[in-house]
């Protein structure tokens, strides 16, 4: 039976916030570049901003509701929204529509960037350490912290950052269908090829097996870039 005691509801709410903004960085990017490269359909509808509720009333179950799930489900948050576009626009301007579809990836690429630079000038004051047992929203911790604070907030917050915007970045690279590599790969190819592997990704149930792959894919390629970033912030400290 759910027992809402249970939960950690700082923990929760820091997830939340780092989750919102993290998303609303990626689909802000996405608008904003399609705005800069001649669509508007994004703009008028209230997107490029860093303001979440318009990304929120666009995708409010997956901006809401699947959020609470995940971190209910697997202890961390995953979720999503969208950025409309002109599909004709994309069609005459591939080589924009591929920028817009890179814009979000880049967006959370230059976050988690931010959140690594951080926590290693962090380190290197002192003010954060490496944890006993690193963990995906747990990287750095205050020295000797064992309980709850402002400085263990603080290095769940930067670890959320880092993670999720790594995870998100590169998982949306994925070029399958509804993910944002998609996107990209089609602003790449010959306008021929592009057409037909257009249709081949309008097919029914395309979106749902290129989700499946690459989800279930992805933790293969992710576990490396999990080590990698563990050994730039703690040198040595978890070979095995």
């Amino acid at each position: 039976m759910f027992d809402p005691a249970s939960i950690d509801w700082g923990l929760f709410g820091l997830w939340y916030v780092v989750f919102l903004f993290s998303l609303t960085v990626h689909e802000g990017a996405h608008a904003l570049a399609a705005h800069w490269g001649g669509d508007d359909t994004a703009y008028r509808n209230g997107q490029v901003t860093l303001n979440p509720l318009p990304h929120i009333r666009q995708e409010p179950f997956g901006t809401l509701v699947f959020p609470a799930l995940s971190f209910l489900w697997f202890g961390w948050m995953m979720g999503w929204a969208s950025t409309p576009f002109d599909p004709f626009w994309a069609r005459r301007e591939p080589r924009r529509a591929a920028l817009m579809s890179a814009a979000g990836p880049i967006g959370n690429f230059l976050l988690a960037f931010l959140a690594l630079a951080l926590c290693k000038v962090l380190i290197g004051a002192g003010t954060l350490a490496a944890p006993d047992h690193a963990s995906f929203d747990l990287v750095v911790v205050p020295p000797g912290a064992v309980e709850a604070g402002a400085g263990l907030a603080l290095a769940h917050a930067l670890s959320m950052t880092l993670m999720l915007n790594a995870l998100l970045g590169l998982f949306n690279l994925v070029p399958l269908p509804p993910l944002d590599g998609s996107g990209i790969l089609l602003g790449l190819l010959p306008e021929a090829t592009a057409d037909r592997v257009r249709e081949l990704f309008s097919s029914p149930g395309v979106g749902l097996i290129g989700m499946m792959v690459a989800w279930y894919g992805f933790g293969r390629v992710f576990s490396p870039v999990f080590g990698a970033i563990l050994e730039f912030l703690h040198p040595g400290m978890y070979v095995r």
